[in-house]
């Protein structure tokens, strides 16, 4: 099963493609799609969802997850981020994809077993988890292999998609 997690963002929003085949974890792919400042927000938006609908129809996944927002420190970062998550629910839900959410709580909590864990310390963690040979970059990227991973960790989810693991 080709499971797909994003990390929201305007100015970039990282995604990571893993599969899972019983207890086994592979990470396929990763990176992060980038919109240019000078855009007015719509054609950003605009941009990051058909950036999106690219990536879904080369990976096929099934699932996606996202990180929720909620607690911020600054109400116009969070305003964007909210956008950005708009765009996200609103491509996977037109694919019909399964969505599952997680606070950044959940996130560090599943990948780390410590739900205050620092963001080397997760970042870490996926390396050791997907086998890889460096942590992934950008930051946003490992965020969301982190929370493709939470995705693949919960039990009834395939269940929900009427799948077997």
């Amino acid at each position: 099963m080709i499971i797909c997690g994003i990390d929201p963002g305007t100015a970039t929003t990282g995604y990571g493609i893993i599969e899972k085949h019983g207890s086994s974890l592979q990470c396929i792919s990763y990176g992060s799609i980038k919109t240019e400042l000078f855009l007015s927000p719509a054609k950003r938006l605009n941009k990051l969802f058909n950036e999106l609908n690219k990536l879904f129809r080369k990976y096929q996944p099934k699932i996606v997850g996202t990180e929720t927002i909620y607690f911020f420190k600054n109400a116009k970062t969070a305003i964007h981020v909210s956008e950005a998550r708009g765009v996200i629910l609103l491509a996977a839900a037109k694919k019909n994809f399964l969505i599952k959410e997680y606070t950044p709580l959940q996130i560090k909590m599943n990948v780390c077993g410590y739900g205050r864990a620092k963001k080397k310390q997760v970042q870490k963690m996926v390396k050791e988890i997907l086998n890889l040979e460096e942590i992934p970059e950008p930051d946003d990227a490992a965020d969301a292999l982190a929370i493709a991973l939470c995705v693949a960790y919960e039990k009834d989810i395939f269940k929900q998609r009427g799948e077997n693991e």
